[in-house]
């Protein structure tokens, strides 16, 4: 089906995209899986084609195109690219508006310049060893201390958790006030007391560096509280629709891509004399996953015009996230099964994108937690 949400700019930037992960990231990838993270260099090198902060304002040096359809195009190349372990996204689509809606004018003019460079690569930290989805269980705390904070705490399954020079760290900040009681404090590389764990063994996205950090008596000026103190929940809710996009995004992306490769290899894979792909079993799986991913596409991309117009809802980003992350289970699952026992060899795309495929459902709120954010709005 074609698709109707973008324009000749937007083809042109994923020319660009495409390019550029041909040249700078496919060539290291494996390489990046093993060692446990990407290479510096490779944030720089973004930054000068013009791949970071494409919606930051051109004054800071970023793309000044408050667009959510290039952070689109750009996810969608690294998930065709198999670039799993590539941190862009969460720089791109999730730390920016945070920077962009709460930064005072000189938090801007002191942080946006390296965020759009790649000097300056970022993480948001929310989650906790006991707490998850549950935000107002967050443990982290930060007390007034003259004119600044002290900040304790710890937290992980962070991204870019090694690599970050900015941590946007979520704190309870007033015990008594409830969901009132929470700010976001940036922790910058070097404070005294910021610590960075171990990078953590995960199932897939093996190239992304994901790391528990901790803070120990971390004093964080006044200059660095990013938005009113009391009010990190309330942006914290404002923002994880855009997350949930971005996820949502690299789902449909990630099943289209798996759907692709399972295609190829049926037409080529032969059995009993003939191609795989001519079995009535083999039409059936791939006629049903065929038309579950172009609807979810169609929705998806809605989704994603909604957003552009400032209209997209939190109900139906939740909507958008758990469908499209549960779509590409069920799709790269029974790809697998499809490519038989090559299916379950890593020299096989299939096997690493079913690896790197489970965490959708879990990050940036489970889908259990998405269903109940539908089913609150439908109770009235």
């Amino acid at each position: 089906m074609q698709r109707d949400l973008f324009q000749s700019e937007h083809d042109a930037f994923r020319e660009l995209a495409r390019t550029f992960i041909a040249k700078e990231i496919t060539p290291s990838h494996d390489r990046w899986e093993r060692e446990g993270q990407v290479d510096r260099e490779l944030w720089r090198t973004a930054g000068a084609a013009g791949l970071l902060g494409t919606d930051v304002p051109e004054e800071f040096g970023g793309g000044g195109q408050p667009d959510f359809r290039y952070n689109v195009v750009l996810t969608e190349e690294l998930t065709a690219a198999g670039a799993s372990g590539v941190g862009f996204p969460l720089h791109n689509d999730v730390i920016a508006p945070y920077l962009l809606r709460l930064a005072s004018d000189e938090q801007r003019r002191r942080w946006l310049p390296g965020f759009c460079s790649g000097e300056l690569v970022t993480a948001i930290a929310m989650t906790e060893p006991g707490t998850g989805s549950d935000l107002q269980g967050i443990r982290t705390s930060a007390r007034r201390d003259g004119d600044g904070w002290v900040l304790n705490g710890s937290k992980t399954f962070i991204t870019n958790g090694i690599t970050a020079d900015l941590v946007i760290v979520v704190a309870r900040t007033d015990p008594n006030a409830g969901s009132r009681g929470f700010s976001l404090l940036v922790v910058e590389r070097g404070m005294a007391g910021f610590e960075r764990g171990r990078r953590l063994e995960k199932v897939g996205l093996k190239a992304q560096d994901t790391a528990e950090l901790s803070f120990t008596d971390v004093r964080v000026p006044a200059a660095n509280v990013l938005g009113d103190p009391g009010t990190g929940l309330v942006s914290l809710m404002q923002n994880l629709p855009r997350e949930r996009m971005s996820i949502a995004v690299s789902s449909i992306a990630g099943a289209e891509r798996a759907l692709e490769l399972t295609l190829a290899y049926t037409r080529e894979r032969t059995a009993f004399g003939k191609p795989v792909s001519s079995f009535q079993n083999t039409r059936f799986e791939l006629a049903e996953m065929s038309t579950e991913v172009d609807v979810t596409r169609v929705y998806v991309d809605r989704c994603v015009g909604e957003l552009v117009a400032g209209r997209l809802s939190a109900v139906d980003a939740a909507k958008a996230k758990w469908w499209a992350s549960d779509v590409l289970k069920r799709v790269v699952d029974r790809c697998v099964q499809l490519h038989g026992g090559y299916g379950y060899m890593l020299e096989y795309p299939i096997a690493k994108a079913f690896l790197d495929s489970r965490v959708q459902a879990i990050y940036g709120g489970t889908n259990e937690i998405m269903k109940e954010i539908i089913g609150r709005d439908l109770a009235g």
